[in-house]
């Protein structure tokens, strides 16, 4: 029973375990809300699924429950970042603690209840824990951005590598207590909406409206909300990846300006889409390419530590442009949280961009079925390229060292990015193909995606399942990651 009481300890109370147990729910999750779709409906999996867990899938509902599976979802993926956040910046132990327990109480509540009112008949006492959880994580958020607060004198830093002001004003704590305040701001964006359903108020899906004219007001609010919180949420991970590659120097100096500022400017932008929905585009652009410009900065820091510290490890003082691609490439988990920065871009970035500039004269003239495929595909490559960059930094933290982190890094990278391809060039298939010649071409890319998110999913199932072997040993690794946590170490000895 005591043995029981550690492992309960190391999942609900230490960094890596509370991480290790969000990321098993959200890719359970994942893998089982993942056979609703594509393929498995016409493979008869849907159905056996639906059938063996008591699901109810009214079609008239449909909207409804994609959105409560999305903030459950983003509900773990946030509380995931909070805990990279908590554990790399510092900040009181009291704090830490604190906020790491009400978002994980908020965050079970809200994904777990959330998924069941929306899918297993509507309990609306399930509803309100949902929402529950979902005020728990705002009071987390509230609580880290107090905890962040970059003015506090002992927060100062005298490290003139690192971006700061005269007074030593830390700009890249600023840059994390920025994102927060966005973040909780763009919340109750949402959530002002959110609470107008049921008063003239419906459901609705961002891509199913594209082509109307006219949004009302509330309409605008949730779409708005849409692209803030995953813009922001990316934001997050760019700045947690910046701690753990000791982001430093004049890049860093540029960087955490540009990100700043660049948060500001969308977050403001996207606040303004309701009053002022002709020119809010125009500053989310605007603050786009800040932000863009501080991935950039890290991006060229990152590669080119990457390269120096390998190819001093192997002793050569002047390497050729072969040996600084074969260091670049050494550690795909490194490499692969910079690379598919760089890759978004040509998958996410350049296809919005091309959607903005040529709107009325390619996209509205396609089927609405097509534009509304290509925005589908656009919001769902950014959300899993920054699960992957997730991923990379998670199996790092939990000590993936030797063949495993190689095996498990390119196959994230390769399965992940043949993916992301094959969905970009399945959403714009009709500038690349003929509308009679297409049928080929979409089963190749419709192969291609499933084949590589199936390659990633496995290849995390094996990481977990290794965890959770580790979990019922005696003296796993959860015994030395729990006792070199300031929790562990409060423990009793034998304890």
């Amino acid at each position: 029973m005591h043995s029981i009481a550690k492992r309960v300890n190391y999942l609900l109370r230490s960094t890596k375990g509370l991480t290790l147990l969000a990321v098993g729910i959200v890719s359970l999750v994942t893998a089982v809300w993942g056979l609703l779709s594509g393929p498995m409906v016409e493979w008869g999996v849907r159905d056996f699924v639906v059938e063996t867990l008591g699901m109810s899938l009214l079609p008239a509902e449909r909207e409804g429950r994609i959105i409560m599976l999305y903030h459950s979802i983003a509900m773990i993926i946030v509380a995931i970042e909070v805990y990279f956040i908590t554990d790399s910046l510092d900040m009181k132990p009291s704090q830490k603690s604190t906020i790491n327990a009400t978002v994980t109480v908020g965050y079970q509540c809200a994904a777990i209840f959330g998924l069941l009112f929306g899918y297993f008949g509507h309990n609306y006492i399930f509803h309100g824990i949902f929402l529950f959880g979902q005020s728990l994580m705002f009071f987390g958020g509230l609580m880290l951005a107090a905890a962040l607060w970059p003015w506090r004198q002992e927060y100062r830093i005298p490290d003139t590598e690192r971006a700061r002001t005269k007074r030593g004003l830390d700009l890249e704590r600023l840059a994390f207590f920025v994102m927060a305040i966005a973040t909780l701001g763009s919340a109750l964006f949402g959530a002002v909406a959110g609470s107008f359903y049921g008063n003239g108020f419906e459901t609705f899906l961002a891509e199913d409206v594209i082509r109307e004219p006219h949004k009302t007001p509330l309409q605008l609010a949730i779409i708005g909300h849409l692209h803030i919180m995953l813009t922001l949420i990316g934001v997050a991970i760019t700045l947690i990846i910046g701690r753990w590659l000791d982001f430093k120097g004049v890049w860093h100096k540029l960087a955490m300006p540009s990100m700043i500022v660049g948060t500001i400017i969308i977050t403001l932008g996207v606040w303004a889409v309701v009053p002022f929905e002709a020119i809010a585009h125009i500053i989310i652009y605007a603050g786009s390419v800040f932000v863009l410009l501080g991935g950039l900065f890290l991006v060229i820091f990152a590669w080119g530590k990457l390269i120096r510290e390998q190819t001093t490890a192997w002793g050569i003082t002047q390497p050729s442009f072969g040996q600084k691609l074969k260091a670049l490439f050494h550690d795909p988990l490194k490499f692969g949280a910079t690379w598919q920065m760089v890759f978004m871009n040509f998958s996410v970035t350049f296809i919005g961009l091309f959607m903005a500039a040529r709107l009325e004269e390619v996209m509205r003239v396609w089927p609405a079925r097509e534009e509304r495929i290509t925005l589908t595909g656009h919001w769902h490559i950014l959300a899993t390229i920054i699960a992957t960059i997730m991923l990379f930094y998670f199996a790092d933290k939990m000590g993936l060292k030797g063949r495993a982190r190689k095996w498990f890094g390119w196959i994230v990278i390769v399965g992940s990015d043949v993916a992301f391809a094959a969905v970009t060039a399945f959403s714009i298939k009709r500038l690349l193909v003929s509308e009679l010649a297409q049928q080929r071409f979409v089963n190749v890319t419709t192969i291609l995606a499933d084949t590589g998110l199936a390659v990633v999913l496995i290849a995390l199932a094996v990481f977990l399942m290794w965890r959770l072997i580790d979990l019922f040993k005696r003296k796993g690794k959860w015994m030395h990651e729990l006792a070199t946590t300031e929790i562990g170490d409060e423990l009793p000895e034998g304890k």
